[in-house]
């Protein structure tokens, strides 16, 4: 992944900064599901590539049958999701699956290993990213690339969690956002 940012929107109003950026690849984490024809057209017409969060979509079930239709009738760049359902049906439509993991302590971090080892998703989003040292735990245990997100709140946490080994950050601190702008 060349991006290192990918902006986050949970709203119209940061969704349509995002849509005046260099950036290509966004985040899309909260709405609701009559928003997403219309954040979706509108992506396309900026030619910007969306990963929308399922489990965050309010008014749809966080499954493979809202999945499927994503998939189908929005195709997405990219889906994020905690459930490993929603990570097989994004895999099986080819649409980039990232599942999300929280480092809450250990056991949750071993739990959230076998879930990986069964997804094979193709990033996973390690929460809360501003902890590198963990970021490099995450590293050497999978060879999945990391997405880090959650907690990141300067440039020098940024660049920690890169240099721990993530491959992009995920952040809706727009200050971010221009700091690392791409233009």
């Amino acid at each position: 992944m060349e991006q290192k940012i990918l902006p986050a929107s949970a709203n119209l109003k940061e969704f349509e900064r995002f849509l005046k950026s260099p950036y290509e690849i966004g985040v899309f984490l909260d709405m609701h599901i009559a928003q997403l024809k219309n954040i979706s057209k509108m992506a396309n017409e900026h030619g910007k590539k969306m990963i929308y969060h399922v489990d965050l979509i309010h008014g749809m079930k966080n499954d493979e049958y809202a999945t499927e239709y994503i998939c189908q009738e929005f195709k997405p760049f990219g889906l994020i999701s905690t459930k490993s359902g929603v990570i097989h049906k994004a895999k099986q439509k080819g649409v980039i699956a990232v599942q999300r993991i929280f480092l809450i302590d250990s056991h949750a971090l071993e739990k959230s290993f076998k879930l990986i080892e069964k997804t094979q998703p193709d990033y996973i989003e390690v929460l809360p990213g501003a902890m590198p040292w963990m970021i490099a735990e995450v590293k050497e245990r999978v060879s999945t690339p990391i997405f880090a997100g959650g907690l990141i709140r300067t440039k020098d946490e940024v660049k920690a969690a890169l240099k721990a080994g993530a491959e992009a950050i995920t952040t809706s601190k727009k200050e971010l956002w221009d700091f690392f702008d791409l233009s």
